[in-house]
């Protein structure tokens, strides 16, 4: 099977030492990087947390109102868990948006300077 990348090169790749790792993390890059990443991840994972907790207790708790059928077989609780799903989905797809447009370009600069030894 032929494939279109060229082969691996054979020279010995060099890591950057320790230093130099230790210079990025400290940058104001990295750290709008990291900032970018946390302003996106953290409220959105508290948000998701909060939701699924709503949805434990409703469970536990307000059976009544879980119950509730809007038609059909098909309650209240039916629906949330369904939503549990969506919104697990949706979820990984705006962070795979987020990411592709904000994180994936400040890192690949940030990783391409390293590896050039700019």
């Amino acid at each position: 099977m032929a494939t279109d990348a060229p082969p691996p090169s054979k020279a010995e790749h060099q890591l950057p030492p320790t230093e130099e790792f230790v210079r990025v993390q400290e940058s104001a890059e990295f750290g709008e990087l990291r900032r970018s990443h946390r302003s996106f991840a953290f409220p959105l994972t508290i948000a998701f947390i909060a939701w699924y907790l709503l949805y434990v207790l409703l469970s536990n708790y307000a059976g009544d109102f879980m119950g509730t059928k809007l038609f059909g077989n098909i309650n209240i609780a039916f629906v949330f868990g369904v939503a549990q799903f969506v919104t697990t989905f949706l979820i990984a797809w705006w962070y795979s948006r987020h990411a592709a447009a904000k994180l994936d370009p400040k890192a690949e600069a940030i990783k391409s300077r390293m590896e050039g030894g700019a």
